[in-house]
């Protein structure tokens, strides 16, 4: 009886937190134009979606930002975590500390303090993109370290210190044997940073240059008073996202598998 009310409750969260997306990608495949009523099957939100030039410029703008914030925030992790690492236990224990603050740290907070910080202080412009990039790259880049730290503590360690007694430099070690050991965790951070980036408003908001729009920035904006096509083409929007997240994470769930039947 207790397994019994235990799948119920199990289901009972999951049926909670993926309702709304259920029901929103049910809607976008309808032409009806807002939620509470169904109408005949149409795939003109999608239409919509990827024939506006403004929806199109957007999204690719959205990805083309957050691989960039990806790409930089995953050297940046991956460094500071071997770095981190390999360091003396107290200098370890006060990066560790430093690294917290920008994940329990409120967006809001850290996008008003880069906006202060490069806009006012530094007098870099907007139009220039710097302080969007830094400042969504301050964000990341403490996931990335999250995702990267624990495979180092799972690795073997006499592995660095073998192939550093077989002739092997500091540098060879690293890229022969430790990186390899760890891709998994840099794999991982650098999914996480992505999705932070594409999913970021408050920092985007303060530092974007005035005519570029994320698809946050323009969700909200498209509240306010846009037309009912680009609106429900929103929709269609949401429901490319989570299939692609959900495709990744399922095919990772595959090959993590095969690898622990391998092995």
């Amino acid at each position: 009886m207790l397994k019994f009310f235990q799948h119920i409750f199990i289901w009972f969260v999951l049926l909670f937190l993926y309702a709304p997306i259920l029901i929103l990608m049910v809607y976008s495949f309808t032409d009806s134009t807002m939620i509470g009523t169904i109408k005949g099957f149409s795939m003109q939100n999608y239409i919509t979606l990827f024939t506006t030039p403004e929806l199109v410029e957007m999204i690719i703008g959205t990805f083309t930002l957050a691989i960039g914030v990806a790409v930089l925030s995953t050297i940046l992790g991956t460094t500071g975590a071997i770095g981190a690492f390999y360091s003396k236990r107290r200098t370890r224990g006060v990066i560790e500390m430093a690294n917290q603050i920008p994940v329990i740290n409120a967006d809001v907070v850290t996008g008003f303090s880069m906006c202060i910080l490069m806009i006012v202080f530094f007098k870099v412009r907007k139009e220039t993109f710097l302080p969007l990039i830094i400042g969504q790259t301050a964000l990341c880049t403490p996931f990335v370290y999250l995702s990267v730290l624990p495979r180092l503590k799972q690795m073997d360690h006499q592995l660095y210190e073998a192939a550093m007694d077989l002739g092997c430099n500091a540098s060879m070690a690293l890229r022969k044997v430790v990186i390899p050991q760890i891709v998994p965790g840099i794999i991982s951070g650098f999914m996480t940073a992505i999705t932070l980036s594409l999913d970021d408003y408050f920092i985007t908001t303060y530092t974007k240059p005035a005519t570029f729009d994320t698809i946050s920035t323009y969700v909200v904006n498209a509240t306010k008073g846009a037309q009912t096509d680009i609106k429900t083409a929103l929709w269609a929007l949401s429901t490319v996202i989570f299939v692609l997240v959900a495709l990744y994470v399922v095919a990772q769930n595959v090959v993590t598998k095969k690898e622990e039947k391998k092995s």
